[in-house]
């Protein structure tokens, strides 16, 4: 499986329209998405925004305007990263789809449409495809190009993906699948992150060897004691941390009226061929957290948008979106 940092043909980017599963943030979601597809297309990269229906496509069109690439695919809600295809290359450089099982992140959201949207956007690609035989979602792993990746335990151990899978069943499948030789396991993901602690809202591997993990912003940051365990654990398997800031404690008022901490992470970003894209929420670690994710990419412009609608869907733009490598070679 290619860093994510290698040359891309295009990248895929889930337009949300389903009323009911945004509790109130529909329409500001659409507008961060279309912003994000619209930077990557502006930054000299292909951006396809995969939309559900004809009438969602031509309001897609309308927000993100003409340099975005519109397609129609059935899916249920927006997190390609999850639900699309994972592109590995073969002998000789070719690509070719990996698929896996999915089942709704554990069975809590499961959707008409997201089982079928990997096989529809690989046969849109050209790409043969393989499905494997177990549950992996692509938020749950990172790789940096060499064979070695990162994951949560609290994620690929969870038993409502795989309970007949050991860990050492996982490292073999991981290997068998995508390549993975070396397998860095970090602990739990951020609080309340509804994917069971995706490694990709937690730590980002940004050149080879080479991790991106946040700091706590205070004493009352929810997740200072998840970073602080990840960071141990990174330096003991010997990679190289580079710091990021966290946003701290961010609150929303869900469905019931209740104030419940949300799992904002500036480490959702999507890096592209040109660009990476920063998510940020209004708070102080906005512009120190683009700077510091800007010198891991000296080569790539970075910019921060702003995402609190697409946090309020559950996730941010790399869960959005998933990207397709150019042929190795």
């Amino acid at each position: 499986m290619p860093a994510e940092w290698s040359p891309q043909a295009w990248l895929w980017i889930g337009f949300p329209h389903l009323a009911d599963e945004w509790q109130g943030f529909l329409a500001a979601a659409q507008a961060e998405i279309a912003a994000f597809a619209r930077s990557v297309a502006e930054s000299g990269q292909p951006a396809r925004l995969v939309c559900r229906d004809e009438a969602s496509a031509g309001l897609a069109r309308e927000l993100a305007g003409d340099a975005v690439d519109i397609r129609i695919h059935h899916y249920g809600d927006i997190w390609l990263r999850d639900t699309g295809p994972l592109v590995v290359t073969g002998p000789g450089g070719a690509l070719r789809a990996q698929l896996f099982d999915f089942n709704g992140w554990g069975g809590k959201y499961v959707m008409e449409g997201d089982t079928e949207i990997g096989g529809a956007l690989s046969e849109e690609a050209g790409l043969a495809s393989v499905r494997a035989d177990w549950v992996l979602e692509g938020g749950a792993i990172d790789v940096d190009g060499t064979g070695l990746g990162v994951t949560t335990e609290q994620c690929l151990l969870n038993p409502n993906r795989n309970p007949h899978l050991s860990r050492s069943d996982i490292e073999a499948r991981l290997h068998r699948d995508l390549g993975i030789e070396r397998l860095l396991w970090l602990g739990d993901g951020l609080l309340n992150d509804h994917t069971d602690g995706h490694v990709d809202n937690l730590a980002r591997f940004v050149a080879p060897g080479t991790l991106a993990l946040p700091v706590a912003a205070g004493h009352d940051d929810p997740n200072a004691a998840i970073y602080a365990n990840a960071r141990a654990r990174a330096e003991a398997f010997g990679v190289t941390v580079v710091p990021i800031p966290s946003p701290g404690l961010v609150e929303r008022v869900d469905a019931e009226g209740q104030l419940k901490v949300q799992p904002a992470s500036h480490m959702n970003f999507a890096i592209t061929s040109h660009a990476v894209i920063v998510p940020t929420y209004g708070t102080a670690s906005d512009q120190p957290a683009v700077e510091a994710i800007a010198a891991c990419f000296p080569g790539r412009r970075t910019i921060g948008l702003r995402a609190d609608a697409v946090l309020a869907g559950g996730g941010s733009f790399h869960c959005a979106s998933q990207q397709m490598p150019l042929p190795v070679g």
